[in-house]
């Protein structure tokens, strides 16, 4: 029973960065655009955050400052793409590898080094106390309960609860016929860039704080592809996006424990093993959403709108 705790706890953990970015990445490519920099974005914002509990000793102003710079980054993202028009997945390959080379110059110093403030858990009364799953899902950081909870809810009720929700996935869906009826497409598509970059770079401070905790080159190990995948295996929906990043999680504990407990399994393929099932993350959705409406992308997704070609 133990056992089973820890690697439910430990799959929480580890799934946590992935939904957190996953979210962030959602709410890019609902209004049509397709941010490949998530990668970059996480990297930002876990040096960020690092770099500010060591002279604040807040968690919490690690995670904003995360999202400022997360913001910020998105930002820039933002005028290339959405109102220079120039090419999304190139200026998504050039925030990527431009945030993990900027985060790996200035998080030099700090490599290696405990982070000066982590999350503590914050038992939840009486929930606590269940055997087995009380101390795996309800001993849990704020952070945690966030991403699995509060922030997919949401974005469930904002994107298919609300007009405002609906008329995002227009913008996804036929940018030209929303601007005919008077939606302002640019701005809106800009705006939620902005916020899905800060997010994303808000799971970066998760990595940081919560799940590690520590800084060094290369922690996010390939995460940020890893939640542009799950988004497209979620069928861009929220609590699907939460179901794959816990499934993820799961099978990253069941390598943690494999080593620990000296299956006989090799280091080589455990380490291959999560990225293998992002393989099939891509593969098996386009083998099952074939007719089923709403599984597919935006019919915008990745195209730049000019609003002189209506």
């Amino acid at each position: 029973m133990t056992l089973l705790s820890g690697l439910l706890g430990n799959a929480l953990l580890s799934g946590g960065v992935l939904a957190l970015a996953g979210m962030g990445e959602l709410l890019a490519e609902r209004v049509g655009v397709l941010n490949l920099g998530v990668e970059g974005l996480m990297a930002l914002g876990a040096v960020s955050a690092v770099i500010t509990v060591a002279s604040t000793h807040d968690a919490g102003l690690g995670v904003a400052a995360s999202l400022a710079v997360g913001a910020i980054a998105g930002g820039v993202f933002a005028i290339a793409t959405v109102l220079a028009r120039a090419s999304q997945v190139l200026c998504g390959m050039a925030l990527t590898m431009g945030g993990l080379g900027l985060a790996a110059t200035i998080g030099r110093p700090f490599a290696g080094q405990p982070s000066a403030a982590t999350f503590r858990p914050m038992p939840i009364p009486l929930l606590d106390q269940m055997p087995v799953l009380g101390d795996a899902l309800f001993r849990q950081s704020l952070p945690v309960y966030l991403a699995y909870l509060v922030l997919p809810l949401a974005l469930h009720l904002l994107l298919f609860r609300t007009r405002h929700g609906l008329t995002l996935r227009a913008i996804g869906e036929n940018p030209a016929a929303c601007d005919a009826v008077g939606i302002r497409v640019l701005p809106l598509r800009f705006a939620y860039v902005v916020l899905g970059a800060a997010l994303s770079a808000s799971a970066g401070a998760y990595l940081t704080l919560g799940f590690v905790p520590s800084w060094s080159d290369g922690v996010t190990a390939g995460r940020g592809w890893i939640a542009v995948s799950l988004v497209i295996f979620a069928g861009y929906r929220p609590w699907r996006i939460v179901a794959g990043a816990l499934l993820f999680g799961l099978v990253n504990a069941l390598g943690y424990l494999a080593q620990a407990r000296n299956w006989g399994v090799p280091s080589a393929f455990l380490s291959m093993l999560p990225y293998l099932v992002t393989l099939l993350f891509m593969i098996v959705p386009a083998l099952l959403s074939r007719g089923r409406p709403g599984a597919t992308a935006p019919a915008a997704l990745g195209l730049p709108y000019y609003r002189d070609q209506r």
